[in-house]
């Protein structure tokens, strides 16, 4: 790794997104039925390595059922609308349909209203109901105020998920969540993020989390960059996350914690990138925000849209290609990597002569930057 020259009192490491690397064929191919793109943490099993962002656009306890059942894992927001009003059916046409220059504003009123721990009880039984896995999403900020709901709800994987979560947040007003301890006490695996360095992924890894979110910034409704200057580009950073996994394996004695992908994941080929670069699983927001299923009505959105201080997502319109099980599992109707996300990943694999995803992260890569025509 080298580092370059920004101006004489300043060096910056080089970094790569994954635009900026490719896939290298091998000596060998395989059918694409004989590849396998199952994945497990803790004692979950999946047969698709997806995860859906907790992203109103995204995810509703009707879309988190549907994609369970297609072999993923449905992530709700128990901070979104749907724990904080009884039908917000309403209020998700009115986002879609809102002029932009009022967007910001009128979100964020929207999104005054107090969550209620009884509809975070009812959201995650219904997805209970349906007999698939069940999994909510708190921000770092609100996992102790609402933790002891969620987890007597039933959940089966606790995501806390932030723009960025450490194992040690100081603060002089308020005393910080402590990961370690919290992850310690609690009865389910969690998975916490994000991340985008080796060292805080390696301090995640320690607090016990089953899982850490690599990402910071990338996603197609963040403004991160522009609005705080902090970018990660996620080839560099899962490989760096992944390159922790590796060394606290050998610290722990054999302990695996899964690298998943969280931002800047909007095609096939991204999802077959983050996977050669030592992702387990990929969470996907606006891809599976174009389903003709999803709340968001071919809008896309996350929580920092409608920040009450500071604002610095957006609301974006991502359109809407195909049902969510034709975007996930084909056939794909369109060559522009938005269809048969899944497919694409198991052609890929099966194109280099790899028969399971643990083997694709050993799969040559190269820098070479895309160029689009």
């Amino acid at each position: 790794m080298y580092e370059i020259e920004i101006g004489r009192g300043k060096r910056g490491r080089r970094a790569y997104s994954f635009d900026d690397v490719a896939i290298v064929p091998s000596r060998r191919t395989r059918d694409p039925e004989d590849v396998s793109t199952d994945w497990q943490i803790d004692a979950y099993h999946f047969s698709l390595p997806v995860l859906s962002a907790p992203m109103d656009s995204v995810a509703s306890p009707a879309t988190a059922v549907a994609i369970g059942r297609l072999g993923g894992l449905g992530v709700l927001d128990l901070e979104g609308l749907w724990t904080r009003y009884e039908d917000p059916e309403p209020l998700l046409a009115e986002i879609a349909a809102l002029d932009p220059a009022v967007a910001v504003r009128r979100m964020q009123e929207i999104y005054a209203e107090p969550v209620k721990a009884e509809l975070i009880t009812a959201r995650l039984a219904q997805v209970r109901a349906a007999g698939v896995t069940v999994a909510g999403a708190l921000s770092p900020q609100r996992t102790q105020e609402f933790w002891k709901v969620v987890v007597d709800a039933g959940v089966d994987l606790f995501v806390i998920r932030g723009t960025t979560v450490s194992a040690e947040h100081v603060s002089g007003r308020s005393e910080p969540l402590n990961l370690k301890r919290f992850i310690y006490e609690l009865d389910v695996p969690v998975v916490v993020g994000g991340a985008a360095t080796y060292t805080a992924s390696l301090h995640l890894m320690r607090t016990g989390a089953a899982g850490v979110l690599v990402g910071f910034g990338g996603g197609a409704a963040h403004t991160t960059r522009r609005t705080l200057g902090i970018h990660a580009p996620m080839a560099s950073a899962v490989a760096d996350v992944a390159a922790a996994r590796r060394d606290y394996m050998d610290e722990s004695g054999g302990r695996y914690v899964h690298v998943i992908a969280d931002g800047g994941v909007g095609t096939s080929g991204d999802i077959v990138k983050a996977v050669a670069c030592g992702a387990d699983a990929v969470m996907l927001g606006a891809a599976l925000a174009r389903a003709t299923e999803a709340p968001g009505r071919g809008w896309h959105w996350g929580p920092e849209a409608h920040h009450s201080v500071l604002p610095r997502g957006e609301r974006v319109h991502v359109g809407t290609v195909a049902p969510l099980a034709e975007i996930l599992e084909g056939p794909g109707r369109v060559a522009d990597g938005t269809t048969n996300l899944v497919g694409a990943l198991r052609r890929s694999m099966a194109t280099t002569g790899y028969s399971d995803l643990k083997e694709f992260q050993r799969v040559e890569v190269v820098v070479s930057p895309y160029q689009p025509a």
